[in-house]
């Protein structure tokens, strides 16, 4: 299929039944509440920047992000359908996506299927990352 079938556009606003059906046509529904309608809708909600892909009107790729588009872009999802990988939509999402906030540093978390995938798109590995998931994690001044 030529990459000019494919339309590329920032959206402001997305249906939470499709973002779920191409998370689970892509690899990333494993790792996101996709039987969580309402989480979906909140992830859609509030996030301000999200790019598609789409082809004759289907949803095939997006790029959900957070940015604050002058320091830094949290690519939060970037799911592309398998029956369209190799294609290039997914780098071409991230550009789009870099595009939108081109002052800002792009940062996302690489699912494990996908951690080779970005360094052959140029991005650079940063290996100083950490995640706080459980508040009661935390170690406050005072707590042992």
């Amino acid at each position: 299929m030529p990459a000019s079938e494919i339309v590329y556009q920032r959206e402001l606003t997305l249906n939470a039944d499709e973002f779920i059906d191409v998370l689970k046509r892509s690899t990333l529904a494993l790792r996101r509440p996709v039987d969580d309608a309402e989480r979906i809708q909140d992830m859609l909600q509030n996030a301000n920047l999200i790019i598609t892909a789409r082809i004759n009107g289907k949803l095939v790729g997006i790029s959900r992000a957070l940015t604050d588009f002058a320091f830094c872009t949290y690519l939060s999802d970037l799911a592309v359908d398998e029956a369209y990988q190799k294609m290039g939509i997914g780098v071409r999402l991230i550009a789009e996506t870099k595009l939108q906030s081109p002052k800002a540093k792009l940062i996302l978390l690489a699912a494990p299927a996908a951690v080779n995938y970005y360094p052959k798109t140029g991005m650079t590995n940063f290996t100083s990352c950490f995640l706080l998931d459980d508040i009661n994690d935390l170690k406050l001044p005072g707590q042992s």
